[in-house]
């Protein structure tokens, strides 16, 4: 009976001596053992607030609002301004189709120079043949290349209203603006707003009507202030309270008479580009 307790006792030291070499052990290690790790059925407050934190950093930015860079205009449309004398166009050319052709002709102004065809484009002006030369017919900006001047005042877009697609108006028109800039890098390029037709034109239904013209106005203006050029709605001119040409203006509905040409000539000198 006493040799079971002295075993009994020598086997308790024994277990009692492996059990502090394992406690020595994991110790030694730096690792713990998986029941010395209490079950965490909610985390502590302090790990709460990091979570809410975390969740408040990781919550998406809002996009922020697109702001205008600095330095740049918010519109290029040219205000009203005291009227310039007929001298003040004597740099300028203007660039256009059959109503640039009208405006030369019967506006009066006789200062300046013109450069125009009928059925003209912001495509055909870099490619087909239009304008004497003394080395013969040549397309517009080809013509115009060869000119001195310090202003050139584009009225283009009528032609092109029966485009399919509003971005080739965009793109050539743009390209035009780059011609230009790159063969008289010191002048200024000015965009005048596609005149509206009358009434009549609008009853007819075809694609040359206000609603159009308004969309492709809507581009240039787009357009001038990605270029950065002069906007001038001459539109405003000859515009009537419903949105159409007035009728006392034009024979056809589309082009102006001397009329609508001298009210046009009026807006340009109080409207001058600085």
């Amino acid at each position: 009976m006493e040799r079971t307790k002295k075993r009994n006792r020598k086997s308790l030291r024994l277990l009692g001596t492996a059990a502090l070499m394992s406690v020595l052990a994991v110790l030694l290690s730096g690792d713990p053992p998986a029941s010395a790790v209490p079950e965490q059925t909610a985390p502590p407050e302090e790990t709460a607030q990091e979570e809410q934190i975390r969740a408040q950093v990781l919550e998406p930015v809002p996009e922020a609002e697109e702001t205008k860079e600095p330095g740049k205009p918010e519109t290029m449309l040219v205000p009203e301004s005291e009227p310039v004398e007929d001298a003040y166009f004597a740099d300028t050319v203007f660039l256009g189709d059959s109503r640039t052709e009208g405006f030369h002709l019967y506006s009066g102004l006789k200062e300046g120079e013109y450069l125009y065809a009928v059925g003209a484009t912001v495509e055909s002006v870099f490619t087909k043949p239009t304008q004497e030369t003394a080395a013969g017919k040549v397309p517009m900006l080809d013509a115009l290349a060869e000119l001195e001047c310090g202003k050139v005042y584009i009225m283009l877009g009528a032609n092109e209203l029966g485009w399919p697609r509003s971005e080739a108006f965009y793109d050539q028109y743009g390209k035009v603006i780059d011609r230009v800039r790159e063969d008289h890098p010191d002048a200024e390029v000015v965009i005048q707003s596609i005149l509206p037709v009358s009434a009549v034109q609008e009853a007819k239904g075809s694609y040359v009507n206000n609603g159009r013209i308004q969309t492709y106005n809507a581009i240039l203006k787009e357009l001038a202030l990605e270029k950065e050029c002069p906007y001038l709605n001459v539109s405003e001119a000859v515009m009537g309270e419903d949105g159409c040409l007035r009728s006392e203006l034009t024979t056809d509905g589309i082009h102006l008479n001397t009329a609508g040409c001298k009210e046009w000539l009026d807006y340009l000198r109080t409207h001058a580009v600085s």
